[in-house]
């Protein structure tokens, strides 16, 4: 006998239960996204794009490809974030966030804050990028727990202390840094954020741990979860407004080995489901984007996350 119990996240315009699907319209591009590639000196345990010193299908973008974005994005000045992969794995890391800050874009580097980060050439080259630029760039650490435990059994042994020297390091130049961490079951947000606060006291790191663009708490996503859909009614069931999910202000771009060019994808979090590649112009990505996965559910409508600095 076979089973027709319908199945989530299956139909781009109904859920399992036969509602209409939310779709979160374009509303302004405040954010674009640059993933740097795959690539990255670590790979932890629960990584949710998978990224690994191995793993290269997003290959690097060029300053060629990303200077190409600008381009379409226009003047006016938006937030420029990079991600990976870890993004100082890139060549033309530093290449590409000077062009970005010198047409007068916020510009946002998502980074581990290990080795790759810590080379004296990249050290020299962020130094450069602060004293020309420094009101506009920002360095967001992933720490993702304020305890050497929980963070090293996501990340490896020994990650904690050195991410800590990184952090310690742009704390002691001057950097614009903020944190991002990950919340943790049993641990309300109040203590993570007061854990957190212990910590940068302890090592002299001046953060406002209360201020939720400085330190950063991401939900946990759960590929195994049981999540509900979002239909046109959670909006007022929520009190959600879709204006204020991430996919209405950003776009990310990445591009996939092999490709000629780089794509549009509707989100940080979904680069690799086909579904939400939005096209090869920024002009043809703001479209609508249908929230047909488990992650705009978790992560955005009820998690009410976003991966920007705003």
């Amino acid at each position: 006998m076979t089973d027709a119990t319908p199945i989530k996240f299956s139909h781009p315009d109904i859920t399992a239960k036969g509602e209409t699907r939310a779709q979160v319209p374009f509303h302004a591009l405040k954010t674009l996204w640059i993933n740097t590639g795959t690539l990255c000196n670590i790979e932890c345990a629960n990584c949710y794009i998978r990224s690994s010193p191995t793993d290269d299908r997003l290959v690097y973008i060029t300053a060629v490809e990303a200077a190409h974005v600008f381009d379409m994005a226009g003047p006016e000045p938006i937030e420029i974030g990079f991600t990976g992969g870890e993004p100082f794995m890139n060549p033309d890391m530093l290449a590409m966030a000077a062009d970005a800050l010198d047409r007068g874009h916020r510009v946002l580097i998502l980074t581990n804050a290990m080795q790759p980060m810590m080379r004296p050439g990249i050290k020299r080259g962020l130094l450069d990028l602060k004293a020309h630029h420094s009101a506009r760039l920002t360095l967001r650490v992933s720490l993702d727990h304020h305890t050497a435990a929980l963070h090293d059994a996501e990340r490896g042994s020994g990650a904690f202390a050195k991410t800590m020297d990184g952090l310690r390091w742009l704390a002691n130049e001057g950097f614009s840094i903020a944190v991002a961490g990950r919340a943790v079951p049993d641990e309300a947000e109040a203590d993570a954020r007061a854990g957190y606060a212990a910590l940068f006291a302890r090592e002299g790191i001046r953060l406002d741990t209360e201020d939720r663009s400085v330190l950063v708490i991401f939900p946990e996503m759960d590929e195994r979860a049981d999540v509900p859909e979002i239909t046109t009614s959670c909006w007022d069931i929520l009190h959600v407004n879709p204006a204020d999910m991430m996919c209405a202000t950003s776009r990310m771009v990445v591009k996939r080995k092999g490709a000629a060019r780089p794509v549009f994808v509707a989100c940080t979090l979904l680069p690799d489901d086909p579904q939400f590649e939005m096209g090869e112009t920024l002009a043809e990505s703001l479209r609508p984007v249908k929230l047909n996965h488990r992650h705009c559910a978790k992560f955005c409508v009820l998690g009410g996350a976003s991966c920007s600095a705003g």
